[in-house]
């Protein structure tokens, strides 16, 4: 069974082999990823940015995106996308990396001189990863979209993203982009936070 998030995390892992995937740009991604394939199920529509969800309907085959579907918010006012993406998102690549090694789409590399828990993600030869690969290869808009979002640059970084010719995907893609701008404005909030705190304290240090 593939997805379109299983699609972007083996992407990622096809791409930047040595990159952390546990980081929260693809977390977002991946969010937003679900989301477009519950579109795509006729799970949910949106009003807006809001997601409505469709009266309970038969689970999607995939394990996690049949979670995705049970966590939609049915309460009114509906749920805004950009929500969604944080509250899903939290946590969510490591849990796409867990599906792929549970299903044998990835394998462990141990390296003698590597700790047991850093141990690197590699992706087997599997149908999956040769849809992944056929999709990026293609420039399919939707996936090429949410790889660039999230910093993978899966076709030239100087082309223009494809067009979906769907306002509702495109209104999902919109928002991945948003929550990961702002997420990159967090860290550097953060950083200078953190840099103004260390040059007060060397200060203090120097004073005494």
């Amino acid at each position: 069974m593939t997805t379109t998030p299983r699609d972007l995390m083996i992407t990622a892992l096809d791409m930047t082999p040595g990159r952390p995937t546990g980081q929260g740009e693809l977390s977002l991604g991946l969010a937003g990823a679900e989301l477009i394939d519950l579109l795509a199920a006729g799970a949910l529509t949106l009003d807006g940015d809001r997601i409505v969800p469709a009266p309970p309907g038969p689970a999607p085959a995939d394990r996690l995106l049949a979670r995705a579907a049970q966590e939609l918010a049915r309460g009114t006012p509906h749920e805004p996308v950009a929500d969604w993406l944080w509250r899903r998102g939290r946590g969510l690549a490591p849990a796409y990396l867990a599906a792929l090694e549970e299903d044998g789409q990835l394998t462990r590399e141990h390296h003698r001189w590597l700790p047991r828990h850093d141990d690197r993600p590699v992706l087997t030869d599997s149908p999956g990863r040769r849809q992944a690969q056929q999709r990026r290869e293609a420039n399919e808009p939707v996936l090429t979209a949410l790889a660039t979002a999230v910093g993978l640059h899966a076709t030239d970084p100087t082309a223009p993203t494809p067009a979906t010719d769907d306002d509702a995907v495109d209104t999902v893609l919109a928002a991945v982009d948003d929550a990961v701008t702002e997420l990159a404005a967090e860290r550097q909030r953060r950083s200078i936070e953190r840099a103004a705190f260390d040059n007060i304290w060397r200060g203090s240090e120097t004073a005494d």
